[in-house]
């Protein structure tokens, strides 16, 4: 089962909230005139997304628009002939003994991903094949100790049977299994149809009705301004939707999502649609906040859109303001640095949004049974909701003054495809690094000065010593090293804008740096871009730096690619196809360079190699300035 969107996060998405141990809240204030407002909108019976399987015009029709979903099918035929994969006890326990996720998580992922598989072939076929297989798999399913990742159980208190929370992996299994029920209709025994219900009972519905009452602590993501806000709310809603008769029922549990969902586009993402997790989380998080108002408009006749507020159409428009160039996108916090945004997601926002924007017209369906049958059954046109602002500019730049992050293009008709990434904002952002006033190049098709993106998870990722990493902390980063230290992390260590120019020929912004390093006798920091255009566009990146004693201080470069010293002061750095010359002036002070390849375990499994540009001696004030321009760039085929 994948919880997202094609290519978004893991199954097992953290926050460095979860070291924050859930208090008793007062209970939710939810309005009954607004309960008796919604329920009134709602149909007689519960319904999810898509049409029963009873409809076979309307999966005739969706098979006919969706010819991919034939492979549904041979995969359906494949697990039928295979065993249930094993999930013993031992399994669960791995992460609370070693840190290890990942054997647990394969044979969650192949079990979990079975329900959609068979529902949907199913649905498509129509002739009963794949619904004894999929009563055996829910049966299982539901036999299960718990339905809480590992990794979100750290002290084994759903695992023992003290507690039922409600989190990433529950919240979207529930929503799976809703809509299986609510397809497949009475094709499923009575016997399936009541454990699936009392299940949801059990492990969903009565916690979460606690929780919103006051009558247990509530769960910390109800409130919280991240990815599980939205994905969690909207696995739940979505389960409720689809299983629970009564609309009053059903209205509560809308009302109490439509209250708190605010939450996540307020903490997700600045004023001006700028993901601060990243976009990965866009894909995963953004994504189910899709599926939420898609669910909700849907059940409510288009009466209430949650895609309508304007920070939803802000925070819509980052899949695409994310590009750098040629399909390379910012790869900024615990991103893999191969992602795109997601094809089906982007899909989704060209159609509402009216966004005339080819390449993302058409898209394979991806991700869980309940993502699946959404995308499938949406309608085909509605009234378009207008993007106030954002797009004009997108040959040149896109600009995010709220977390001060600017991508430089080449412009129009530009004949050498050179760009630059440029990262302003603090270092205490959600699934952030630490990395004020980093930056990167791609050349042709290549990232060739990089942002290595996020490591592969363990416990240390979310823990006290998540900045031990390499990759995380500002090492992995193209950002000086003053006096010895390393960036500091937290919202105080910051890169303060000083000033912005932008035009058609360079675009131009500085930075204060002070407060991203604990060094007492740092006087000035100032990082200051310079982006170039024209037939021979170039990235100047200048760093100027005074101490109230002499100090060592060095610049960075972060790469993938090959380095080689073409001269006294300067660099050819190739990745592919694409090249960069370096060209570094110290004002004549002297300076070596020292080369360290970065051994984490990174999202994309590539080394990245931190290359250091360190003046010899301490200095009480020095300059560096990194002149950047392409070399022989060819398109990669």
């Amino acid at each position: 089962m994948k919880l997202s969107f094609l290519n978004s996060a893991p199954i097992v998405v953290s926050a460095i909230v979860l070291l924050c141990v859930s208090e008793p809240h007062a209970a939710e204030t939810i309005d009954a005139a607004r309960v008796h407002e919604i329920a009134a909108l709602l149909p007689p019976h519960a319904a999810g997304f898509g049409q029963p399987i009873t409809n076979r015009v309307a999966w005739e029709d969706v098979l006919a628009r969706h010819p991919d979903l034939r492979n549904v099918l041979r995969a359906a035929r494949r697990d039928a002939t295979q065993p249930l994969p094993a999930q013993p006890d031992s399994l669960y326990l791995e992460f609370s003994r070693d840190g290890n996720r990942d054997h647990w998580q394969s044979a969650a992922d192949a079990r979990r991903g079975r329900i959609g598989v068979f529902t949907l072939a199913e649905c498509l076929e129509n002739k009963g094949h794949f619904v004894a297989p999929l009563e055996k798999t829910i049966t299982a399913i539901c036999a299960e100790r718990t339905w809480v990742l590992p990794a979100h159980d750290g002290k084994l208190e759903n695992f023992n049977g003290q507690t039922i929370d409600i989190e990433l992996g529950s919240s979207m299994l529930a929503a799976d299994l809703a809509t299986a029920d609510y397809l497949l209709g009475d094709r499923l025994s009575p016997a399936t149809r009541n454990l699936i219900r009392e299940n949801l009972e059990r492990r969903i519905f009565t916690p979460y009705r606690a929780a919103v009452n006051g009558e247990r602590p509530e769960f910390w993501w109800m409130h919280a301004r991240n990815n599980w806000n939205a994905v969690c709310a909207d696995g739940v809603t979505g389960a409720a939707l689809a299983t629970l008769d009564s609309p009053q029922e059903r209205a509560w549990y809308i009302a109490v999502a439509e209250k708190n969902i605010g939450n996540y586009l307020a903490g997700g993402f600045t004023p001006d649609g700028y993901c601060v997790e990243g976009l990965g989380y866009w894909n995963y998080g953004f994504g189910n906040f899709i599926l939420l108002a898609e669910n909700i408009r849907q059940a409510t006749g288009g009466r209430i859109d949650l895609m309508a507020r304007p920070q939803a159409a802000q925070a819509a428009l980052f899949g695409l303001r994310s590009e750098i160039l040629n399909g390379i996108h910012l790869s900024i916090a615990d991103c893999n640095p191969n992602l795109g945004p997601s094809p089906v997601l982007m899909n989704y926002v060209c159609r509402r949004f009216g966004l005339d924007l080819s390449e993302w017209r058409t898209a394979n369906l991806s991700g869980s049974l309940y993502e699946k049958t959404a995308m499938a059954f949406l309608p085909a046109a509605w009234p378009r909701t207008p993007v106030s602002s954002g797009l004009s500019d997108f040959a040149w730049r896109t600009w995010f003054p709220d977390s001060g992050v600017l991508i430089c293009r080449p412009g129009p008709d530009a004949k050498t495809p050179f760009a630059a990434a440029i990262k302003g904002g603090n270092n205490g952002v959600n699934h952030g690094h630490n990395d004020a006033g980093s930056f990167s190049v791609v050349a042709g098709n290549h990232m060739v000065i990089c942002d290595p993106g996020g490591e592969v998870y363990t416990r240390r990722t979310f823990s006290p010593h998540r900045y031990d990493s390499k990759v995380l902390n500002s090492f992995g980063h193209a950002v000086p090293i003053v006096a010895g230290q390393l960036q500091r992390s937290g919202a105080s260590a910051r890169a303060v804008v000083l000033s912005t120019n932008f035009t058609a020929n360079a675009d131009a912004i500085s930075f204060d740096l002070r407060s991203a390093y604990p060094v007492d006798d740092l006087q000035e920091l100032h990082r200051s871009f310079c982006f170039h255009r024209g037939e021979r566009p170039s990235l100047d990146v200048c760093d100027e730096v005074a101490f109230g004693k002499p100090e060592a201080f060095e610049s960075a470069l972060i790469t993938w690619g090959k380095i080689l010293e073409t001269g006294q002061n300067e660099l050819e750095i190739s990745d592919g196809a694409g090249a960069v010359r370096v060209r570094i002036d110290t004002q004549g002070r002297s300076f070596h360079l020292r080369r360290e390849t970065i051994d984490e375990n990174t999202e994309n499994h590539r080394k990245p190699v931190h290359l250091g540009i360190a003046l010899d001696d301490k200095v009480t004030s020095a300059t560096i300035t990194l002149h950047i321009s392409p070399v022989e760039l060819k398109l990669a085929p």
